[in-house]
């Protein structure tokens, strides 16, 4: 647990020397890096994530809020409420997520949403050797790396018969410690469509790119310590976000009434140059994911699902595909629903992930 808190506190760190920081020339600079906001792309829900992040044509509760706002125009009752919790590398990373959704009327319905993920208590050493050269433990300080999202949802249908469409109004706010922070806006926009047994989905996230302002605030000692230390001193600058486009289609299969078959497969496809996926280009990037849902009499529920496939070298220098497998439960009874999904986030590091859904009727009890 020791070794893995230093490694997340140099990685931290090396984050906020090099990447994070990488407007270094001007303070008007304007930078896109490959990846950026990249804690909206984990997931919510432990349905999602146990069907591999394969959802977008066929979400159809308060996750719609990240996962296709168009999909909250299927909630069964007039306010539904979601919350997940989870944790990663040995619990020091935390993420959570809540979003509740309202129904305005039959044609339109509302959603807010906040995600959190962060790493606390992480140990700030760059003063650790006073002016002197002395070595002062008492000079150790702790300091979180945050990242937050809040969501700004409205779902409406239209004349079209089964077209439904929706968007995101975020807001991005990322802290590290008293050093750095961020703000940022962007919009997504989204539609589904459903066609006999069949449901499309489509999310263009970031449609205006998202932009975030980052200032910084070292202070003079810090500052001196990356002077000495031979790294640039960042300025502020803005970060830019670009655009990426979600295409899904799923169908659900009924056996005899009381079993369901639902299964989805979705491309998601990035514009910011080649990435690491099954198909890359210079011009995009797509990463599919495949996930299935087997159902019985509404009430209980297995998943299973399939992401990230990637061509990566061992360390023999054979090239190796790798692919991270996830899968979960849930139980509904009464309006209430629990999920349980187990997903690899990569190098075989599995971890829990624990969802909570509540529906509630404009009389303010369980349906």
């Amino acid at each position: 647990m020791r070794t893995l808190k230093i490694t997340l506190t140099v990685l931290v760190l090396c984050e906020l020397c090099s990447s994070v920081f990488a407007q270094t020339t001007a303070p008007s600079q304007v930078t896109t890096p490959t990846y950026s906001n990249e804690f909206l792309q984990i997931g919510v829900g432990a349905r999602a994530l146990g069907m591999g992040n394969a959802t977008v044509a066929s979400v159809n509760d308060a996750t719609s809020t990240y996962w296709n706002p168009a999909g909250l125009l299927q909630i069964k009752d007039d306010l539904e409420v979601s919350l997940m919790h989870a944790e990663y590398f040995a619990g020091i990373a935390k993420y959570d997520y809540g979003s509740i959704a309202k129904r305005i009327d039959t044609s339109s319905v509302i959603g807010l949403t906040v995600i959190r993920f962060g790493v606390d208590d992480i140990p700030n050493t760059t003063l650790l050797i006073d002016p002197t050269g002395n070595v002062n433990y008492n000079n150790i300080t702790t300091f979180s790396s945050a990242d937050y999202a809040f969501l700004f949802s409205y779902a409406r249908k239209i004349k079209i018969p089964g077209l439904r469409v929706g968007g995101n109004v975020k807001v991005i706010r990322r802290v590290v410690g008293d050093f750095a922070g961020a703000w940022g806006f962007g919009l997504d926009a989204s539609a589904q469509y459903d066609y006999k047994q069949w449901k499309f989905g489509v999310l263009l996230r970031d449609v205006t790119s998202t932009f975030n302002a980052w200032t910084y605030n070292l202070g003079s000692s810090m500052e001196s310590v990356f002077q000495s230390t031979g790294n640039q001193i960042p300025t502020n600058g803005v970060e830019v976000t670009l655009p990426s486009l979600v295409l899904g289609f799923a169908r659900e299969f009924k056996i005899k009434n009381d079993y369901s078959i639902l299964a989805e497969a979705d491309l998601n496809t990035t514009f910011d140059g080649e990435r690491n996926v099954l198909i890359g280009s210079n011009v995009l990037s797509i990463d599919p994911c495949i996930g299935v849902e087997a159902g019985y009499r509404h009430f209980i529920y297995l998943r299973a699902g399939v992401g990230s496939f990637q061509t990566a070298t061992d360390v023999t220098g054979a090239t190796i595909h790798t692919v991270q497998p996830s899968m979960g439960v849930g139980v509904r009874f009464k309006g209430v629903t629990l999920d349980y999904a187990l997903t690899n986030i990569g190098d075989q590091l599995y971890s829990n992930v624990f969802s909570l859904k509540l529906d509630i009727n404009k009389h303010l009890c369980l349906s």
